[in-house]
């Protein structure tokens, strides 16, 4: 089978679903190395589902048996080999309530024994799809829709326990107790009840079958509109700070009214078509159930069954319609499971748009010297990005890239990052090419202060450590120290202990740019990325931040991104990149001597600031 692209899972149509396929991949899971340990409790529950069945079966014939005990004891049967008299029925009807007991008893045992295989079975497919969701490149993090995502991971987690709990120890066991019954009743009371059991239940089955396809797609619609709610409030949640920035409450308020009540329409739907199921299926048991009394009774009347004999095969069958009673909905249910189970393990076929090839080695940084060949490289709907751009950073330099927006600085930086991998051309750090190396040795050995450092909704001390979870309480310090961050955080009731909340939305534009510069000086790169890193501030924060950066890059390969080219103009060596393409490269002063488009920028920056 071949993998998806990630605009068919997030943007196509609900995959299928086949029962046979959601069967194969629970049996793939259940064999798993990991899943290994849990062998025997797997063993010994689907023994005790069969013998708890066995006990079910055999229970409704032990209770006809102490009927007709005491119906020969009080009409004197001449059948002297027939078991009579009071306590042959007391000790059938004991018989009876031991097999009911056991028959109760064991799914709860099975149970207890099987729910740590099925949490762990759940833990194990969750935790894969998140790690494999963390692995795919930058282009499907971009499209996906975060809300969406969780409940596509959740779903596909959560049907691993219902297939488990339905298919394996409901249906199977069902038809199991069915044939069991089909041959018991056949023995003992006549192959008649047999047929009507069996055409019954069929009937049931088809019936259950053929409205549940319908339901199916109800069903479908309404889980589509719950995922849309979901992923609709997630975002605006997510996003509180642009809605009301734009007044757009009531907007947000009637896009989620929308959504709610699309969510209801189908919902509605979907409750209505289960009554007109319910009312199908208990036509057809209470059918059987007056066919297996009516013969029972003709036959009773010619002396072929007894009393008890009607009693035990109407409480067999109502014994088998027992867990059909939820086929319907147990059908529907699992369909969908293995919709979102088929969804799951598509996701999971998802292919990275950049791999690391077979055994790629560590990338190995003694200087830091980085340089461009001829690269070039395009987004989905664009011409080209950048184009035939090549250039070389000496190890140790600090080197600002300028330009227009648009002109293609940050794709550069993400060609580095290996977010992308190059359409043409190559990318080298110390002479190795970046593509030949893991991703994970690559991104080891760089630095990044955005323009909007982005932190977790977790303590300063947590989000300075992200650069390296396992340095020491000196190390920490220092970066703080360094970043000019110390006097802020000692002003703090709580220290490094206090919440930055969502996305560090409780701290200044400059509080987080600082907390940024900490966490990169606590990585300690031996490549440093700035992409804009003051641009978003005002001139006072952005003095003080500046001194942190400059802290930041000292000893080490800087690339600064600069909207502001004061913030660059004492690099070692200025890039000035247009539509794609690397225009101009030089320092300061030979740039602006050059009268070009750098030249021409300052010229415009230097006329603003003055004005």
């Amino acid at each position: 089978m071949s993998a998806p692209n990630y605009k068919e899972v997030l943007e196509g149509p609900a995959p299928e679903g086949r029962l046979s396929e959601a069967v194969a991949r629970l049996i793939k899971i259940l064999v798993s190395p990991e899943m290994a340990k849990w062998r025997l409790r797997m063993g010994v529950a689907l023994v005790i589902t069969f013998i708890t069945k066995l006990f079910a079966v055999t229970s409704p014939m032990a209770f006809g048996e102490g009927i007709n005990a005491i119906t020969r004891s009080l009409t004197g049967s001449p059948d002297a080999t027939a078991p009579a008299g009071l306590s042959a029925a007391v000790g059938f009807v004991l018989l009876y309530g031991l097999l009911r007991f056991a028959a109760a008893g064991g799914p709860q045992l099975r149970d207890a024994l099987f729910a740590p295989v099925s949490q762990d079975a759940q833990r194990i497919t969750a935790v894969q799809g998140f790690a494999h969701v963390q692995s795919l490149s930058l282009g499907y993090h971009q499209t996906k829709r975060t809300g969406a995502v969780n409940r596509l991971i959740d779903r596909g987690a959560n049907a691993i326990d219902f297939l488990l709990r339905f298919l394996v120890f409901n249906i199977l066991p069902a038809i199991v107790e069915l044939v069991l019954a089909a041959v018991l009743v056949s023995i003992f009371y006549g192959w008649i009840f047999s047929v009507v059991m069996v055409v019954a239940v069929l009937a049931y089955a088809l019936v259950t079958w053929l409205m549940t396809e319908w339901r199916v797609k109800l069903r479908r619609e309404m889980n589509e509109a719950d995922t849309e709610v979901n992923a609709r409030s997630v975002d605006v949640m997510a996003n509180f700070e642009t809605v009301k920035a734009f007044a757009a409450e009531d907007r947000e308020t009637r896009r989620f009214d929308d959504a709610k009540t699309a969510y209801a329409n189908a919902a509605t739907k979907s409750q209505q078509s289960l009554a007109a199921l319910n009312a199908a299926q208990a036509a057809i048991m209470n059918g059987g159930l007056l066919a297996v009394a009516l013969i029972g009774v003709g036959m009773a009347a010619n002396g072929q069954l007894e009393a008890g004999d009607i009693a035990a095969l109407t409480l067999m069958l109502m014994q088998v319609y027992q867990p059909l009673n939820i086929l319907g909905w147990a059908y529907r249910e699992i369909k969908q499971a293995s919709v979102d189970l088929e969804r799951l393990f598509q996701t999971l076929r998802l292919r990275p748009e950049v791999e690391d090839k077979p055994d790629a080695p560590a990338l190995k940084v003694p200087g830091g010297a980085v340089r461009f060949e001829g690269v070039s490289f395009a987004h989905d709907g664009r011409a080209r990005s950048v184009d035939d751009v090549s250039f070389e950073i000496p190890a140790g330099a600090f080197v600002g890239l300028a330009g227009p927006s648009g002109a293609g600085k940050s794709t550069l930086l993400r060609l580095l990052f290996r977010f992308y991998d190059s359409d043409s051309g190559r990318v080298l750090i110390d002479g190795q090419d970046i593509a030949g190396v893991s991703q994970t040795s690559l991104r080891e050995n760089l630095g990044l202060v955005p323009q909007d450092v982005v932190l977790f909704n977790d303590t300063l001390r947590q989000n300075i450590l992200y650069g390296r979870p396992d340095a020491d309480e000196a190390a920490l310090w220092d970066a703080v120290e360094r970043a000019r961050l110390k006097d802020f955080v000692e002003q703090l009731p709580d220290g490094l202990e206090t919440r930055v909340g969502e996305r560090g939305l409780k701290l200044s534009g400059g509080e987080k740019q600082r907390v940024g510069v900490a966490r990169a000086i606590l990585k300690d790169p031996p490549i440093l990325i700035l992409d804009e890193a003051t641009s978003a501030l005002d001139s006072q924060t952005e003095s003080e931040v500046q001194a942190a950066l400059a802290e930041a890059a000292r000893g080490r390969t800087t690339i600064a991104v600069a909207h502001r080219l004061s913030t660059i103009a004492k690099a070692d060596l200025i890039l000035v990149m247009e539509d794609g393409q690397l225009t101009e490269a030089g320092a300061h002063g030979e740039l602006l001597q050059a009268d070009g488009r750098y030249a021409g920028m300052w010229a415009k920056q230097a006329e603003a600031a003055s004005s």
